[in-house]
């Protein structure tokens, strides 16, 4: 039971993140989903800093880490936001912006993992 508490704190949490966040973003940008991108692609940096700061170090106890990672990154990262954003744009006629919007969350993602996982190595191990 306390292990779901950890979750659900955690994922309150980065709802409310998402929350404000995508709404300040998505304000800036009306015809693209600048919002859920910028959420994304902090997210995966979130997650990559978190995931290795966990597994290459012990610095992260195992109920911060089900805060954190499953819960505020599970659900602060709108991945199933970003599918139904892209649809629509597709639905659209919008292809271009489509692609755009996939490629460059893509992009990211993996950007934002990698950075998170070079930040652990670089300034704490």
């Amino acid at each position: 039971m306390t292990r779901l508490v950890w979750v659900g704190t955690g994922g309150f949490l980065g709802a409310i993140a998402r929350y404000l966040i995508a709404g300040l973003f998505t304000r800036l940008s009306p015809h693209f989903p600048l919002g859920t991108l910028v959420v994304n692609a902090l997210g995966s940096l979130m997650l990559g800093f978190l995931m290795t700061l966990a597994t290459e170090t012990l610095a992260l106890p195992p109920d911060l880490r089900l805060l954190l990672a499953v819960g505020f990154c599970g659900a602060f990262t709108t991945f199933s936001t970003f599918a139904y954003e892209t649809d629509s744009l597709i639905r659209g006629g919008a292809l271009g912006l489509a692609f755009l919007n996939i490629g460059v969350s893509l992009m990211l993602g993996l950007v934002g993992i990698r950075l998170g996982d070079w930040l652990v190595r670089e300034l704490i191990l």
